[in-house]
């Protein structure tokens, strides 16, 4: 059974200052909330910061965990209201079909893997060739790339995002077809809420890790549930473990008529 997790995070502590700030110390904590896991198990978390006074981690774990450290240690432990909710999963995933639409969020690390980097670095300064690796993962910048990466690749994870709704302009105000480019693009119900790009090291190591991140919000249409159900209980693209891949889903907003 799989179960979605929600926990109130206080920045103002010194534990959670910590965990704030290093992806992967966060990570350890998560961990060290899940009692039973098995190879293979896939557990993924993100933290949702849009209260900067009030974080919200989530997490999916494949066994019932306990968030109690995490509240004594970087929460409200003596405060009222619920510190932590533990949700089954199954709800959700029973909701699957070909045709429905959810609001979603997602936080990824959008990549491309090249074998010749534009740019040296004290880990690239040869040819992917010359060290024998495959190629390299790249990290993109900006947000049109970013965008760009989601967008080509909803197909493979059981969704589309339909074009946006907008009110159709007074008369007299429609645009010229001669104005409007022959390439334009309809425009999609997803945008960039957030982006970021953060180094930290590894615990006992000087090896810096940089993650650059984007977090998108919008509507999707499913399109195809077993892969959709795939991609949200294994998560979206790379560094899953530095909290990026989890998408949570959500009833869509209603449309006045």
């Amino acid at each position: 059974m799989t179960y979605l997790s929600r926990v109130r995070i206080n920045p103002l502590r010194a534990a959670s200052r910590n965990l704030l700030a290093n992806p992967r110390s966060l990570h350890g904590a998560v961990l060290a909330g899940i009692p039973d896991t098995a190879p293979g198990d896939r557990i993924l978390w993100r933290l949702d910061a849009d209260h900067p006074r009030r974080p919200m981690l989530l997490v999916l774990t494949p066994s019932k965990p306990d968030w109690t450290h995490i509240v004594e240690e970087a929460g409200w432990p003596d405060a009222e209201g619920e510190h932590y909710a533990i949700r089954d999963y199954s709800p959700l995933l029973a909701q699957l079909a070909v045709g429905r639409e959810f609001a979603f969020r997602l936080t990824a690390s959008p990549v491309q893997n090249t074998s010749t980097p534009d740019k040296a670095s004290p880990h690239r300064t040869r040819s992917a060739a010359d060290l024998k690796h495959r190629s390299y993962r790249m990290a993109h910048r900006t947000a049109a790339q970013q965008l760009t990466w989601f967008l080509e690749r909803t197909t493979r994870w059981g969704f589309t995002v339909p074009e946006s709704h907008t009110d159709r302009p007074a008369p007299g105000l429609e645009p010229d077809a001669a104005d409007i480019p022959a390439d334009a693009q309809p425009t999609r119900e997803v945008r960039i809420t957030d982006r970021s790009r953060s180094t930290f090291t590894k615990p006992g190591t000087r090896t810096p890790v940089t993650l650059t991140t984007a977090t998108f919000e919008g509507q999707l249409r499913i399109t195809d549930p077993v892969l959709l159900q795939a991609a949200l209980l294994g998560g979206i693209g790379p560094s899953k473990a530095y909290g990026c891949g989890l998408l949570t889903l959500a009833p869509p907003p209603s449309r006045e008529p």
